[in-house]
């Protein structure tokens, strides 16, 4: 067994710009074995799944998905690429279907006039510590930076917090 190389990739398999996979395809040779637990780690597109495979044909990889395993370093036989190709299919489709449910969701939501996301900020919700330091910033005492720190937040929802107290 030669050299083994990790990739862990956390985009979408729906992207087509995902860094882990680039590296893994700039690093990857002539006849090593890719492995992956199932077909929607690498894509759950169709055709990038076709491009992957023509890659896999062209650089005459070996290919572990799952318990399925698929050499390229020889032709392919149409049940390994039709068996493959199903795998994509059912991926694809699992990917719209969740879509899909997602998007009913969201529609059923605001059609019952339930609002989504993050809670608004309101002043009355804004922590004793926060307001403790925003007298401080407000008095010229700390500027944004130091009443993050102090507050123990990010300077972004410091300026959330600036930006709420300021206008109430």
């Amino acid at each position: 067994m030669g050299a083994q190389e990790l990739y862990f990739e956390y985009e979408s398999g729906t992207k087509l710009e995902r860094p882990e996979l680039a590296k893994l395809l700039k690093y990857i040779k002539t006849g090593d074995t890719l492995v992956t637990t199932e077909i929607s780690r690498i894509t759950r597109s169709m055709k990038q799944l076709c491009d992957f495979i023509d890659l896999a044909v062209e650089r005459k990889l070996k290919l572990i998905i799952g318990n399925f395993k698929m050499d390229c370093t020889k032709e392919i036989d149409p049940m390994t690429e039709g068996m493959i190709k199903m795998m994509g299919v059912f991926s694809e489709m699992e990917r719209n279907l969740t879509s899909e449910r997602v998007r009913s969701g969201i529609r059923n939501a605001r059609a019952k006039g339930i609002r989504l996301g993050r809670p608004r900020l309101v002043a009355d919700d804004v922590p004793k510590k926060i307001l403790e330091y925003f007298e401080m910033y407000r008095a010229g005492q700390i500027n944004k930076a130091e009443f993050a720190r102090l507050s123990s937040i990010s300077k972004p929802t410091a300026y959330k917090y600036i930006a709420l107290l300021t206008d109430s």
